[in-house]
């Protein structure tokens, strides 16, 4: 069987999820297709390059995701659709925010979306840097966030025995450290809660700056009596 740059690319999707991503060679992508590693370098010249081609899947195939479920003129339905979408994009596949961290997107799909939920923003007031600068907030928040999650829970429901409460607390003097030691069950048992609330920090920030008045928020101004602040 002929092996092409995209069957090679999802055979290394799943490899990734059952062997991680150090782990993870054209060697031993090469014996999971059955053909010799040199094979691969025809499509990949280097490991690197095949995570390349990786992150731009899976990055395109979840852009849907990006969406809200349904059209909303509120900016902020917009941005946190973005995270959680994205998170939801990354928690897919094994260390996946690992895999795509400082990788080169080789299409521009998953920027399409990424350009409609930009557009959404500018359309709301904010300036492009606003825009800019709060959606790579976001992706930033999002990847590094989803990197811990994925450091205690490399596999959905499996939790690295490096990160077990009960032995992270007995290292902790209740009196030198009684926060730390309360923060246990904040930081490393429920990612959605935490994600969601740090997600809100973000939001409420983007809030407050100023934005150009659009009709919609002129209107509601008038309205309410206030003044859009410039």
């Amino acid at each position: 069987m002929k092996v092409n740059r995209e069957m090679a690319t999802r055979a290394a999707l799943e490899l990734l999820n059952d062997v991680g991503l150090e782990q993870l060679t054209l060697r031993l992508l090469g014996s999971r297709l059955k053909i010799q590693a040199a094979t691969l370098y025809w499509h990949f010249k280097s490991k690197e390059d095949l995570i390349d081609e990786m992150a731009t899947m899976v990055l395109a195939e979840g852009a849907p995701r990006l969406l809200p479920a349904r059209e909303s003129s509120d900016w902020k339905v917009w941005a946190a659709s973005f995270a959680t979408g994205l998170r939801t994009t990354l928690l897919a596949y094994r260390d996946g925010a690992r895999m795509v961290s400082g990788t080169r997107l080789r299409d521009t799909q998953y920027l399409k979306t990424a350009e409609r939920i930009a557009a959404k923003l500018v359309e709301s007031g904010f300036t492009v840097r606003q825009t800019a600068v709060l959606l790579s907030t976001i992706y930033s928040y999002t990847l590094s966030f989803v990197m811990e999650e994925q450091a205690v829970f490399p596999r959905p429901n499996e939790r690295s025995p490096h990160y077990d409460l009960a032995e992270r607390n007995a290292r902790l003097d209740p009196k030198e450290f009684p926060i730390t030691r309360q923060s246990g069950p904040i930081l490393f048992e429920n990612f959605e809660r935490r994600f969601k609330e740090g997600l809100e920090l973000i939001l409420r920030g983007a809030e407050t700056l100023p934005r150009r008045a659009t009709a919609g928020r002129g209107r509601a101004g008038r309205r309410s009596g206030r003044r859009d602040r410039r």
